[in-house]
């Protein structure tokens, strides 16, 4: 196992992150969002405050404490501050339903919910009285939802700082201590509860910040939710190295997303493949290159991106503006592997090597190393690994059987060491006699020009067991299903070529900005035939 060099960071504990840049930071701004500008030592007093506040209501070491708001400076304040207290932080999915939220409130058996006043009539749809939550803490006025307590008031609070770090004070933690459970749906059974040590985090931030080169220096961009924990990596990244966070929920508007970039001197950017197709097809992107002379590097992470996005991405951005391709999971509090921007141009479409920290290999289906371009499952280890899923025993087991994460995608290694995944063991599709990925029909359908994304789906077929087809969202109004229909059939063998095409506005994405396949497969049977 690759050993993680040590760097300059004598952190233990994630909210150690907090208090480390507000020692050595205290005035720089640690977060910016809208018209807020908010300083290192303001978000660690008011996390203490909140942190008292939690203690003083009975919160125990482990309590779950639940966090239910878009990003904002309260959703930072308060994630830290659960930590400080000894609790464990529960960041939820701002798309769930009642039925969604009751389930992760029974799982956790959660103490307190914090939320902002967009999801009031979630609460008090939700019938959470019967849930043992003792607490409901809100980010603006008071409404009528009932014993409900004021986010300002609490976090803003103080009962005496005797001038020590909040961290001194609080229960006795260690680092295998639970830091955070993170819900994933995964592709196949219902929500996990992924748990995530101290240690599990802390180390995968380590090694982020390593191979990123980040430091105090560094300005991010973040579009993606701090719930997803892409999101929650790039907030405890920058808050390690005492960088900036600029908030902007407003990615829907892309072109908004470029012009503050531009004006706050961002030096990262990261996003999952559909944010950067956004950004190429509508967004000023190409217009704006001279513009981004502070852009030092673009990550992209959340699933495979088509080798066309990635060239037409090399094309547009400007030419000091490094591209890093990077794999991981839930499971391993974020991080996996990257491929280094020097061979992007001939690894890109590798996710590159295990970060430091992490082994990576191809595991064929006797349980070995599979050989030298031989297919199998990508399975991984390291510090940074779950201990397990909540509540779900057999789950667990099956993830980490033999003492290895098993990411359930499909890979091999090159001889040079690279890692390529080809695809889902879930996604594969059985047409006729053939098993098919649809990752690499997709790419295919992405090297014609004619897409802004594409997904490929199997509908149930009497005949075939599936039948291929495509929910595209094309690049331009005067594509005909013909045009594609043709394209497919002189690039694709026969038992490849889909059978129909159908053109959507948007594909369907989940809140973190994936595709969400079960989603589309409902869009294209409502969906008309060109």
């Amino acid at each position: 196992m690759i050993p993680i060099k040590p760097i300059d960071l004598s952190v233990d504990l994630v909210h150690h992150f907090l208090e480390r840049s507000a020692r050595f930071y205290p005035d720089k701004v640690a977060i910016v969002h809208g018209k807020a500008r908010v300083a290192y030592s303001e978000i660690n007093t008011r996390a203490d405050n909140l942190a008292r506040h939690f203690l003083s209501h009975g919160v125990q070491k482990g309590d779950r404490i639940a966090l239910l708001m878009e990003n904002c400076v309260e959703y930072v304040i308060s994630y830290y501050a659960i930590m400080k207290a000894g609790a464990v932080a529960v960041p939820l999915n701002s798309d769930l339903k009642p039925e969604g939220l009751r389930y992760a409130i029974n799982d956790l058996e959660a103490k307190i919910l914090i939320f902002g006043s967009r999801f009031d009539k979630l609460i008090s749809s939700s019938d959470l009285d019967a849930f043992g939550l003792t607490h409901l803490i809100r980010k603006g006025p008071l409404s009528s939802l009932g014993d409900v307590v004021s986010f300002d008031a609490v976090s803003r609070f103080s009962s005496g700082n005797d001038g020590h770090e909040f961290s001194t004070l609080n229960h006795e933690l260690s680092d295998s201590d639970l830091a955070s459970i993170i819900y994933t749906s995964g592709s196949t059974g219902g929500p996990k509860g992924v748990m995530l040590t101290h240690r599990n985090i802390v180390d995968n931030t380590f090694s982020i910040c390593q191979y990123l080169h980040l430091t105090e220096k560094d300005i991010q961009m973040c579009v993606l939710p701090f719930f997803y924990v892409m999101g929650k990596s790039l907030l405890n990244t920058h808050f390690a190295v005492g960088g900036t966070i600029v908030v902007n929920n407003q990615f829907a508007f892309p072109a908004t997303v470029l012009k503050e970039m531009i004006a706050e001197k961002v030096t990262g950017f990261s996003g999952v493949p559909s944010t950067f197709a956004y950004l190429l097809h509508r967004s000023p992107l190409a217009a704006s290159r001279d513009k981004l002379d502070s852009l030092r590097y673009v990550t992209q992470a959340g699933g495979h991106m088509s080798k066309a996005i990635k060239e037409q991405l090399r094309r547009v951005l400007p030419s000091h503006t490094e591209i890093v391709i990077m794999y991981g999971a839930t499971e391993a509090a974020a991080r996996l592997s990257y491929l280094e921007s020097s061979w992007f141009a001939d690894k890109m479409e590798s996710i590159g090597k295990a970060i430091p920290g992490v082994e990576l290999i191809v595991m064929n289906e006797q349980g070995k190393e599979a050989s030298t371009g031989e297919v199998g499952e990508l399975v991984a280890r390291g510090s940074n690994i779950m201990p397990g899923y909540l509540n779900k025993p057999e789950a667990t087991s099956k993830a980490l059987a033999g003492g290895w994460y098993h990411t359930g995608d499909q890979a091999y290694r090159d001889e040079e060491g690279f890692f390529f995944v080809v695809g889902r063991q879930d996604d594969l599709l059985k047409v006729g006699g053939h098993r098919l990925s649809p990752q690499e029909i997709e790419d295919t359908l992405m090297e014609s020009g004619l897409f802004v994304e594409a997904v490929v789906l199997g509908m149930p077929d009497e005949f075939l067991g599936n039948k291929l087809v495509i929910l595209a969202v094309p690049s331009n109004s005067s594509c005909t299903s013909n045009e594609v229909m043709s394209f497919c059939a002189g690039r694709l063998p026969k038992y490849k070529v889909p059978s129909e095409v159908r053109f959507a506005k948007n594909l369907p994405k989940k809140t973190s900005g994936k595709i969400d396949r079960k989603g589309c497969l409902a869009l294209f049977a409502k969906t008309v035939a060109p």
